[in-house]
């Protein structure tokens, strides 16, 4: 039997890369799993290959919709088990000359996004097997130039699970961090698809694509053994308690054409890696 059967598990940003992996992973073990994202068409596709499963449109930016969809499959399976916080998005974003709505972006997606998922789901899964995943990346440690908003907004991501972990405590409940490097996802291909990254990397990313399977196996490791920390790949475990370090190697690093890079950034207009949508007002 696995470990993962009968399990009730909670995902956001499911509709593609991690989020769709993993659902198709614990899905085959036997998982309950419920699929949230903004992308219905996608949702409903990658949902199709879950068995025993169930999506919903959700956007995380939206507290309400978010509270009432978890308290929603939590009434339907008579709580959850697991919560994962992965829905996020990337972009570009030089200090000088960038637009600011890049970084309002981030932290609404990003960062109040994981909060009101990790809110909602607190009550329902403060048991003795309950168990929350925020995403955060190696970007919370190590700060590369042009992702400001992206290395804040998982920096706070971070934060948000170590709070966690020491609020639920006392319910038995545990919380994990998990930290990626680049994954082979789009959001990956995407963010360092713009004209600006190639020119600041040469081409590629700044250290490699690693398998999405890396950060599948990872999670599943992970949500198995309601792990405290998940790392994919496995290097960044080694880098975390040295992340002082991290940062002064990555500004060793250095990035011959970083000008010209900041330049094409102010310029180009880069879209965020997963299109969110117009928000109304009255």
């Amino acid at each position: 039997m696995s470990a993962h059967e009968g399990r009730r598990v909670l995902i956001t940003g499911a509709a593609r890369g991690i989020g769709a992996a993993l659902a198709e992973r614990l899905a085959a073990q036997g998982a309950k799993v419920a699929l949230l994202g903004i992308e219905a068409e996608i949702l409903e596709q990658t949902a199709a290959r879950c068995p025993g499963s169930i999506w919903r449109e959700v956007d995380v930016t939206d507290q309400d919709q978010v509270t009432d969809t978890i308290d929603e499959v939590a009434r339907m399976w008579g709580g959850l088990d697991v919560v994962v916080a992965n829905a996020g998005i990337a972009s570009q974003l030089p200090f000088d000359g960038g637009d600011p709505e890049v970084m309002r972006a981030h932290i609404e997606v990003n960062v109040m996004g994981c909060y009101w998922t990790l809110r909602a789901a607190a009550p329902h899964i403060s048991h003795p097997g309950g168990y929350a995943v925020a995403t955060a990346s190696l970007a919370a440690a190590a700060h590369a130039p042009m992702m400001g908003a992206y290395n804040a907004s998982k920096a706070a991501v971070e934060a948000l699970g170590n709070t966690l972990r020491i609020e639920l405590k006392p319910t038995g409940a545990k919380v994990g961090v998990a930290y990626f490097a680049e994954i082979d996802t789009d959001m990956t291909s995407r963010g360092f698809g713009t004209k600006a990254a190639t020119t600041l990397t040469g081409g590629g990313t700044i250290l490699g694509v690693a398998p999405l399977k890396s950060a599948i196996d990872a999670l599943d490791r992970g949500i198995k053994n309601r792990s405290r920390r998940i790392c994919a790949p496995r290097w960044i475990a080694a880098i975390l308690p040295a992340r002082m370090l991290a940062q002064r190697v990555m500004e060793w690093r250095g990035f011959p054409e970083l000008g010209l890079a900041l330049q094409i950034a102010r310029e180009e207009n880069a879209e965020l890696t997963t299109l969110q949508r117009k928000k109304v007002t009255s």
